[in-house]
């Protein structure tokens, strides 16, 4: 059943949903294969396109998202403008990576309400220890 929003979180005890919005396979099945390593996080969606995340986000229901900015089709910056506008943010993690990490982005980004946001280059690991971090202290 699509609800059209995210999920609250909760102090329940299953796996911390996350979509990922990411047009690179190998960035995915890196990702996919560490969080879902945890047992606490588990990649609960995939999307290649902005149009594509922007409809996966309207048909289910997510703790997090992780997006990259350069998308195959449209941008990371329209996803994260629809989950703004549609008053998502507040309800879920937002975490940008991407190799784009210009201060300019890094501000709108902030402005919008994203939690995080790492230099795929540099910071990757970043992203599976801070929503580690989030699933551990969910489930507390």
């Amino acid at each position: 059943m699509s609800t059209g929003k995210a999920t609250t979180l909760t102090g329940s005890r299953s796996p911390l949903k996350v979509l990922l919005i990411e047009d690179s396979a190998v960035i995915r099945e890196s990702l996919s294969e560490a969080l879902g390593s945890t047992g606490m996080l588990e990649v609960a969606g995939v999307a290649e396109t902005a149009d594509d995340a922007v409809r996966t986000l309207k048909e289910d229901s997510f703790d997090a998202v992780i997006v990259d900015i350069q998308l195959r089709r449209g941008s990371g910056m329209d996803v994260l403008s629809y989950l703004h506008d549609a008053g998502l943010l507040p309800h879920l993690m937002a975490i940008v990576l991407t190799n784009y990490a210009l201060a300019t982005y890094r501000k709108r980004c902030q402005q919008l309400g994203v939690q995080y946001f790492f230099d795929k280059s540099l910071e990757f690991d970043r992203v599976i220890e801070v929503l580690d971090d989030f699933a551990t202290g969910r489930q507390a």
